[in-house]
């Protein structure tokens, strides 16, 4: 059985979405999982996906980048298909790790997709560095004294640490950190 799997990281990510299942079902998957999700969060369509797969079956993505954060995460998915007789098939780089040649494409794609990440978020940091430096770049403001002395009034007050996020339009994280501990 194919099994497909598609992934966009965005709600806003629509077209992608529908292309990727579009493409699953051209080559024949019989059942698709689909989810709007960052790779780097729990992924549970994906989690159900590969548990659903039985011997003899093959997960079918369209591209590498839908499956894996990085070339060991690569590697422990891989892994565990490869355990249970599972073939991985990657449509856009015609990529079917049930052959020798396969399973050697896959690490030498998925180092350099991995590398191209890597060097991505190297050239993103540089250039946040570079627009700080020029005082174009602040980052997120902190939260205000004021709002600290707030959050700590309505806390003694005995409400809870959501309500106070919602009253003093902050996040739920950062109405922790106002009422932590000096």
């Amino acid at each position: 059985m194919l099994i497909g799997y598609a992934r966009t990281s965005t709600l806003e990510q629509m077209a992608g979405l529908e292309a990727q299942t579009k493409a699953l079902n051209q080559v024949g998957c019989e059942r698709l999982f689909e989810e709007q999700v960052s790779s780097v969060a729990v992924r549970e369509e994906l989690n159900r996906a590969l548990s659903f797969a039985r011997e003899g079956d093959t997960i079918v993505v369209t591209k590498l980048d839908r499956l894996a954060r990085s070339v060991r995460h690569l590697g422990e998915i891989v892994e565990d298909l490869e355990a249970r007789g599972i073939g991985l098939r990657i449509i856009d780089l015609g990529l079917d790790t049930s052959t020798a040649t396969g399973k050697l494409m896959l690490n030498v794609l998925g180092s350099v997709a991995q590398f191209e990440r890597e060097m991505m978020l190297e050239r993103q940091r540089d250039g946040i560095a570079k627009a700080k430096a020029e005082g174009k770049y602040t980052g997120r403001k902190p939260v205000a004294m004021m709002k600290r002395q707030d959050a700590q009034r309505l806390a003694s007050e005995g409400m809870s640490k959501r309500a106070i996020a919602e009253a003093l339009g902050v996040s739920e994280r950062s109405v922790y950190r106002a009422l932590k501990p000096a």
